[in-house]
């Protein structure tokens, strides 16, 4: 039965992210909001829920390696799997603002999780390398950028023009489209998830080696396709939008949110997962600079 739902799961993502895109344009369009904002919200927090719901399961159950090696595993997954495979696909132009705002948030995220994981004095006194649940709870910074989004909202609504709709869109369908979308997304990854850690478990596979490999990439599949999907549809905001701002939700709320639950004890290996964070954002920074067209070329997306 297992098998049969990982297949299934596996169409469940391909649909769910047409779905997703699809509501997610019309929205934009309709309300003149950029399909950036949309990619940083709806989009990112949808292709999240296969990870929000593997930590919450594995913060629950005490299985730290799981949670952390989830997060950081689908953050560099996002980078350099799923914004690699997109911009081979196509070239994805990039925002100015993306570049001086969005990712560097991205980057100050994956520094203050290092920074509070390995500077942490325990009640007791002693050295203690973990994310405890006061430090959960300093991470659960999600609001200021959705704040953010907010704002960056409003301008593109000043400055874009009026949205011309057609009277056969109506709202419920967008609505549906995205609900389904979602909830399609959040069951392929969770029996995609699900069939995988068992074929690992079978091989036998660590807790920390399935968290950072086969269950984040996953849970990162939804990002995957939505973005390839996106791309194909001419959408690169939303593409780029979606592995960002998924970057941002990982860090600031799914493992904020999993740490007050449960206090994540860090191992070496975990600080060298998030040292290959920082340099992917660091990367994805230095790449965009250096080609002066404010765009991801194919070659750079095959590279990554």
């Amino acid at each position: 039965m297992i098998y049969f739902l990982f297949i299934i799961g596996f169409v469940l993502l391909i649909q769910g992210a047409k779905w997703l895109v699809a509501g997610s344009s019309l929205i934009a369009r309709w309300f003149g909001i950029s399909e950036l904002v949309i990619g940083l919200t709806i989009v990112s927090m949808g292709t999240s829920m296969p990870e929000l719901t593997v930590n919450m399961l594995a913060s629950f159950k005490g299985n730290a390696d799981i949670a952390i090696g989830n997060v950081l595993g689908s953050n560099i997954a996002n980078v350099f799997l799923i914004l690699g495979a997109t911009a081979a696909i196509a070239s994805l132009p990039v925002r100015r603002s993306t570049l001086i705002n969005e990712i560097p948030f991205s980057l100050a995220a994956a520094l203050l999780i290092g920074f509070l994981a390995n500077v942490t004095i325990g009640f007791n006194g002693l050295y203690e390398l973990e994310i405890n649940r006061i430090e959960g709870v300093i991470i659960f910074f999600f609001p200021a950028f959705c704040i953010y989004t907010y704002d960056l909202s409003k301008q593109d609504m000043q400055m874009e023009e009026a949205p011309v709709r057609d009277p056969s869109e109506k709202e419920w369908k967008a609505a549906l489209s995205i609900a389904g979308g979602v909830l399609a997304l959040f069951l392929g990854g969770k029996w995609v998830v699900e069939g995988a850690v068992h074929l690992a478990q079978m091989i036998g596979m660590s807790q920390a080696f399935i968290g950072l490999t086969v269950i984040a990439i996953g849970t990162s599949l939804p990002e995957l396709v939505t973005s390839v999907v996106a791309a194909r549809r001419q959408s690169a905001d939303i593409a780029i939008g979606n592995v960002v701002g998924s970057n941002i939700f990982n860090l600031l709320f799914i493992l904020g949110v999993s740490a007050t639950v449960r206090a994540l004890p860090f191992q070496d290996l975990s600080n060298i997962d998030l040292m290959v964070v920082i340099f992917s954002s660091t990367l994805l920074i230095v790449a965009l600079i250096t080609t002066r067209k404010m765009h991801i070329p194919r070659l750079h997306g095959f590279a990554f």
